[in-house]
């Protein structure tokens, strides 16, 4: 039998701490146009997709983070890999709204929202490149964001905000704005980070509610051996990594890396097919 992975908690709700990420599925591999192409080919259909859900079900992964509203075959997988499974999964939906400031652009945003409800999100983060759009770094506050976490609150959704500028997590703890979770690019190589890697540690462990992390491997600058370990050894255990693969052997590997991190011993994994190794190293 597969050992399950460790759990959190956020808002009350059981958290896998290990999240499966989507870009590797719906092909954004932050590198070029034809890693793109090779990502959206592999996973093509909702069955290639579901193919590496299960292998994270299997493991009690059953949390997944990404832009479901208008990724149909996306949705249409986890349904795919539940009923393979008969295990459900928790979305965590982080949709871009149209943030500008007049009535049309507030009942689009509120239509969207209205989307991540209807396929079943639990969790609704507005994606970073709205929430960034309202941040007032002057009066350090994020104007008008009580309106849309009260619309995601409405849908009967956990309401939480995507962050890639530390600020949005500060200021939302600074003025106890209606946020469960926050969403926090947190990798070795600072790849992404908009200030040092020393500083958004310091962010995640003084954040009031749960942290889940994006782009552990810097978006494969880094192998997962070091991109995995050095994240879970330097989050706190309330706080949640997210993966993102493009097979299921990938994600069989994430996941006993991940393990071998948290227990505290090496990971059992073959070792790398390079084509000329000595004797001691072929083991």
């Amino acid at each position: 039998m597969a050992k399950m992975f460790p759990r959190t908690e956020a808002s009350g709700v059981s958290l896998s701490r290990m999240i499966i990420g989507t870009n590797w599925i719906l092909g954004y591999s932050h590198t070029t146009h034809s890693a793109d192409f090779l990502i959206k080919e592999k996973n093509s259909t909702p069955e290639d997709i579901a193919d590496t859900l299960e292998v994270f079900l299997k493991y009690g992964v059953d949390t997944i983070m990404g832009p479901f509203v208008g990724n149909d075959h996306l949705v249409k997988a986890v349904k795919l890999a539940e009923d393979r499974t008969g295990k459900g999964m928790i979305i965590v939906d982080t949709p871009i709204i149209n943030v500008d400031d007049n009535e049309s652009a507030r009942k689009e945003a509120e239509e969207k929202i209205s989307q991540c409800r209807k396929i079943g999100a639990k969790f609704c983060l507005p994606h970073h490149v709205s929430v960034e759009e309202l941040i007032n770094k002057n009066r350090k506050t994020i104007d008008r964001l009580p309106d849309y976490l009260k619309m995601i609150r409405d849908n009967g959704m956990i309401p939480g905000l995507s962050c890639h500028m530390p600020e949005v997590l500060v200021y939302a703890d600074m003025n106890n704005y209606d946020v469960e979770t926050y969403i926090q690019i947190y990798n070795c190589m600072g790849f992404l980070m908009q200030v040092e890697i020393e500083y958004i540690h310091k962010v995640i462990w003084n954040a009031k509610k749960p942290v889940m992390t994006i782009k552990p491997m810097a978006a494969g600058r880094v192998s997962p051996f070091v991109g995995l370990t050095f994240v879970w050894h330097t989050i706190r255990p309330c706080d949640m990594v997210t993966v993102g693969c493009l097979t299921p052997y990938e994600a069989e590997e994430d996941i006993e890396i991940s393990l071998a991190a948290l227990e505290n011993r090496p990971p059992d994994l073959e070792g790398r097919g390079s084509p000329v190794k000595t004797e001691i190293m072929k083991d």
